[in-house]
């Protein structure tokens, strides 16, 4: 029986399609139809399902991205991948977005726990591009996957035997990178810093390789001042909150890449957490290496947030409050006087 989700617009374009595995047709649709429901929402489009068919109807151009939208998480659930709220929200973002590809969400990166794919157009340019350069820049706000998209690949290429180790490394802003004066063992000073790769670490790979690997020294996390006098060769090398390097701090990391290896630097501009009137590394570097071969930039904006739903408002709400005081701190300038 047809079970029709909304009410059918008139006068407007129509595409039918037939899913050849039934049981397959059902987990897209999902439970109670609710992702053909919420990509009706999405799309504005009106979508009628019969056992493993569907019609389309709406706008020629909604229809036409509502089809690649489910034949896209359709080819998914075909190579045995997952369909839920969150890969539905994924394939829509990406077909609705300017240059937007469907067929970018199988760019995906497989480890140990997770197989893990693109969820807006720049992170699968991100992911293209952390394959094609030896050394990859990924700027913009919180909660972009910048980190944790660099950590799956390194992962995925040290399950693969790509890399012999993985190095991740993060400025210790927070304590001057002077860790002497804090209690416990140098483990127990840096750990608490370094916290969120070791979370992306256990994201990807079951706890006891994590621990193994750890031990073994195929993955190692440290504060970026233990990079210093070392060449980091058959790695994958990852510099996490770059924004809060020196300028000094960033060329000593960026000259510790050895052969065979690939670097990715991450960071978020907007945070820099530095003494007023320092330069951030990040930016220094962003500026310095432009159009150099074998370096490749990204940038990531609010749009491409993928936490929380509530994260991407939140980080929009601070921009616009932040543009505003910029703007209010320019009309409060007073004139200089002649005598001035």
């Amino acid at each position: 029986m047809t079970q029709p989700l909304k009410t059918k617009p008139k006068g407007n374009k129509t595409s039918e399609f037939i899913f050849a595995d039934n049981s397959l047709a059902q987990l897209l649709f999902g439970s109670h139809h609710q992702n053909l429901a919420r990509i009706e929402q999405k799309m504005d489009v009106f979508i009628s399902a019969r056992g493993n068919e569907l019609a389309i109807t709406g706008g020629a151009e909604a229809v036409k991205k509502t089809g690649k939208v489910l034949q896209g998480l359709y080819g998914k659930l075909e190579q045995g991948l997952d369909v839920g709220p969150e890969e539905v929200e994924a394939a829509m973002r990406m077909v609705t977005a300017p240059n937007g590809d469907i067929t970018d969400t199988n760019l995906t990166v497989h480890t140990k726990n997770r197989v893990i794919s693109p969820r807006t157009p720049v992170q699968a340019e991100y992911l293209k591009t952390i394959d094609r350069a030896e050394l990859v820049f990924g700027e913009g706000p919180a909660g972009t996957g910048k980190t944790y998209l660099a950590v799956a690949k390194a992962v995925e290429r040290l399950v693969k035997g790509d890399v012999d180790r993985i190095i991740l490394s993060r400025p210790a802003v927070e304590a001057g990178e002077q860790l002497g004066f804090l209690p416990g063992d140098m483990r127990e000073k840096v750990d608490p810093y370094l916290r969120p790769l070791y979370d992306a670490l256990y994201d990807m790979l079951p706890g006891p390789q994590v621990v193994k690997r750890l031990e073994n020294g195929e993955i190692e996390v440290a504060p970026l001042a233990f990079m210093r006098g070392r060449t980091l060769a058959n790695a994958f090398v990852i510099l996490d909150e770059a924004q809060n390097t020196t300028a000094v701090q960033m060329k000593m990391f960026l000259t510790r890449l050895g052969e065979n290896s690939s670097m990715v630097i991450t960071g978020d501009l907007s945070q820099v957490d530095l003494p007023h009137g320092v330069r951030s590394g990040l930016r220094d570097a962003t500026e310095t290496l432009e159009g150099v071969e074998g370096v490749a930039f990204v940038t990531f904006t609010k749009a491409d947030v993928v936490r929380h739903p509530l994260v991407g408002r939140i980080v929009h709400a601070y921009g616009e409050a932040e543009a505003s005081r910029k703007s209010g701190a320019r009309y409060e300038k007073k004139p200089k006087s002649g005598n001035e």
